[in-house]
């Protein structure tokens, strides 16, 4: 089946290059092992120095049969309302991180996620495109 969806815009990969920009900036000088929390707040600093505008810790609520729920979904960083960033710190990649970027892509309606595990020795494996 064909995507029927038009392709991802140059200014959100402009937005998405300088977030892996960040990670970069940020894995080279923290390396890896520290807690998810100290890599979201340096890339935030990071995309903020950059000029991007981010939320961190953004709900995303559930709408269902017509009723808003806050079912305590929270994407890490929203950068220019364009691109969710999902931050990992993890040994191995699970399945199911693709799924929750993918969910919050869906709940959105944003298009361009990345997934970035910054607990791997060469960032540039940790960083996964998720599109919708």
């Amino acid at each position: 089946m064909e995507n029927e969806y038009a392709p991802i815009s140059d200014e959100v990969n402009v937005i998405a290059r300088a977030v892996v920009a960040g990670a970069f900036k940020v894995h080279k000088a923290l390396g890896p092992g520290l807690l998810e929390s100290v890599y979201e707040i340096c890339l935030c600093h990071e995309l903020q120095k950059m000029g991007l505008k981010v939320k961190r810790q953004v709900n995303v609520p559930v709408v269902y049969d017509n009723i808003r729920f806050d079912a305590g979904f929270r994407l890490d960083l929203l950068v220019d309302e364009k691109v969710i960033v999902e931050i990992k710190s993890v040994d191995e990649m699970n399945p199911v991180f693709d799924a929750q970027i993918l969910t919050y892509l869906r709940l959105t309606n944003i298009r361009l996620g990345l997934l970035i595990n910054f607990n791997t020795p060469v960032i540039k494996k940790g960083i996964k495109r998720l599109i919708l």
